[in-house]
């Protein structure tokens, strides 16, 4: 697996339950999920997603925030803030995460992104 250029998106996981953050994550499909997992869309902003682009550090944690690297929400700048807001806490909230001792070899600094959609109408 090329982890330099691994791209997750909610479209290409596979999102089933995860059964607990604390389990050790052995594969990118698990950090997906388990991000994934933590993510409440805000009210009505059904149609919506943004991407974000996130480097870890072996303990689970982030090396700086995450950035925005593509949007897609209806509304003003209020609403597209509280959109990116969310999946940050998204993220926020879930770290940090347990990778399997492999994942973690391979990992750190490494740029990774994430796709947070909203249920399409």
């Amino acid at each position: 697996m090329n982890m330099a250029r691994f791209l997750m998106t909610a479209g290409v996981l596979s999102v089933v339950p995860f059964p607990s953050i604390a389990a050790s994550l052995n594969s990118m499909n698990d950090v997906g999920a388990a991000l994934l997992a933590c993510w409440t869309p805000p009210a009505n902003s059904d149609n919506s997603s943004v991407t974000l682009s996130f480097s870890f550090k072996r303990d689970g944690t982030l090396i700086g925030p995450p950035k925005t690297t593509a949007i897609h929400v209806s509304g003003d700048d209020k609403a597209r803030k509280a959109y990116v807001d969310a999946a940050t806490k998204a993220m926020q909230d879930c770290l940090p995460l347990s990778f399997s001792p492999s994942l973690a070899q391979g990992i750190a600094g490494n740029v990774f992104t994430l796709q947070f959609n909203s249920p399409k109408k």
